[in-house]
């Protein structure tokens, strides 16, 4: 018999997926080994928020002082699941919202309904959610945490199927190897473990890529005063720019403008003076950027949507090693269903190793890939699906015509998007799906619920409502 290796887990990235996968496979007595090429954290401490903001880098994570949710799906997988998170993140003061308190308290909306709870969570900025995930992991026992560990290479050893490579382990930028039961890569958007793949000579992952083709121009701010109530809904879309408003903790929030990468005349939204002139044309954004700018309009570009499946055709083209989060698949971020998604990756990974253990990584893989596919890939496949159409939309817009496509599903989701907050009905169906709660069949499935929504806002050929890209752009280029 081998040996048996030091680690039964080794996982590559100590974001917050990365460290959720870990602490949900150590709790179940593995040996886990996480590897972060960033260098040491920021945990628990007297002002945990404040310098988690202000002094810590994470070069290999771009968007790191971008905003981000916490959806409530992913809230309640970490209050049912990893409740240490939970506990670190509130000793560090996050902000908890409701996602329809807001839009239920409109007139005729009926205000509050039992089960409404369902809608719960807890914002924070990046930062202050990533030293609760590291505080939670300091603690766990069976985890070891290396930091400023970069993982250069991919270990093998005798196939458990013919022509597929096994891994066994990892090789860090010294040179040291380490051998694990099981890999898992949790390295984000720009994981290099694709590549390392590569290399060790088996047939290659079903991949598809496509450029998200957005730009998100965000500034964050703190509260002078108080600050601003929360957003009847986060997410609103105009002819040619969306804005998000996301709020977060100790009395900060952040504004976000998304705008197609090729409407290279919008570009100058990164200037602080061109950003204002812009907002102010943003009915949702009335009250939202009269804080005290803690950033500049920070932009963010070059993203891909992309997935990569590792099961083709009935039979894994490796072993040993599986994908969870970004690493797997990467979406639109303006959706904010990454980090949810993430979450729930990583559960599902850790209740198939406890229903499979370690030692068949053909069954691992295979039983991985069945709940990924049934649970996770519908979302990333209508997030696609929307980029493509939101894109050509504004491409239209730009070219002065109108948007036509015989796609029903879009104009289907464009019209429900336009009155969820007409209706408290698609209101909390139309949250359903966008917290990944529910799918969209499950969540519109009440009889009439469609055909009533589609008849409160024009119907089926409803259009954005607020400024038009023109109006936008003359903002932008007054100065």
């Amino acid at each position: 018999m081998p040996e048996r290796p030091e680690q039964d887990v080794i996982v590559i990235g100590g974001g917050p997926v990365g460290l959720a996968t870990a602490m949900s496979l150590a709790g179940q007595g593995l040996r886990v080994t996480v590897l972060e090429r960033d260098g040491e954290a920021v945990v628990a401490g007297p002002d945990v928020a404040e310098h988690a903001w202000g002094q810590w880098h994470r070069p290999g994570v771009s968007q790191f002082r971008q905003p981000h949710i916490l959806l409530p799906v992913g809230a309640a997988l970490l209050r049912a699941r990893l409740p240490q998170v939970v506990d670190a993140l509130e000793a560090a003061g996050p902000l908890r919202i409701n996602f329809v308190a807001a839009g239920r308290e409109l007139p005729g909306m009926g205000g509050p309904r039992p089960g409404d709870e369902r809608y719960d969570t807890l914002t924070a900025r990046r930062p202050v959610l990533d030293a609760a995930f590291a505080t939670a992991a300091a603690a766990t026992p069976g985890l070891t945490v290396r930091r400023g560990t970069e993982v250069t290479g991919l270990l093998t050893g005798a196939e458990q199927l013919e022509g597929r490579p096994r891994v066994t382990g990892v090789v860090t930028q010294d040179g040291e190897e380490l051998r694990a039961a099981l890999v898992v890569d949790a390295g984000g958007r720009n994981s290099p473990v694709s590549a390392l793949l590569a290399r060790l000579g088996g047939p290659p992952p079903a991949s598809e890529r496509a450029e998200a083709g957005f730009v998100y121009y965000a500034r964050t701010y703190r509260a002078v005063g108080g600050a601003p109530a929360q957003a009847p809904w986060p997410l609103n879309h105009h002819e040619g720019v969306s804005t998000i408003v996301i709020p977060a903790d100790h009395d900060t929030w952040s504004a976000v403008l998304v705008v197609s990468s090729r409407d290279h005349a919008l570009k100058a939204l990164h200037d602080p003076s061109a950003w204002e002139r812009a907002v102010k044309l943003l009915p949702e954004l009335d009250g939202r950027t009269d804080g005290e700018p803690i950033t500049a309009p920070q932009a963010m570009a070059g993203l891909h949507s992309r997935i990569q499946r590792t099961v083709v055709e009935g039979r894994p083209v490796v072993t040993g090693l599986l994908h969870v989060g970004d690493a797997w698949a990467s979406t639109d971020p303006q959706f904010g269903l990454g980090l949810s998604m993430g979450m729930t990756h990583a559960t599902a990974l850790a209740d198939t190793v406890a229903a499979t253990g370690l030692t068949d990584t053909v069954d691992l893989a295979l039983r991985f890939d069945e709940v990924t596919e049934r649970t996770l890939a519908p979302v990333y496949g209508r997030l696609r699906e929307w980029d493509h159409h939101r894109l050509a939309e504004i491409d239209a817009a730009i070219a002065g015509r109108p948007y036509e496509t015989d796609d029903p599903g879009w104009h289907l989701t464009n019209a429900l998007d336009g009155v969820k907050l007409a209706d408290p009905d698609v209101l909390r169906a139309f949250t359903e799906v966008a917290c990944m709660l529910d799918s969209p069949e499950g969540a519109f499935g009440a009889p009439g619920l469609v055909e009533r929504a589609l008849t409160l806002n024009g119907g089926p050929d409803w259009t954005w409502p607020g400024p038009s890209r023109a109006e936008v752009l003359a903002a932008v280029q007054a100065g």
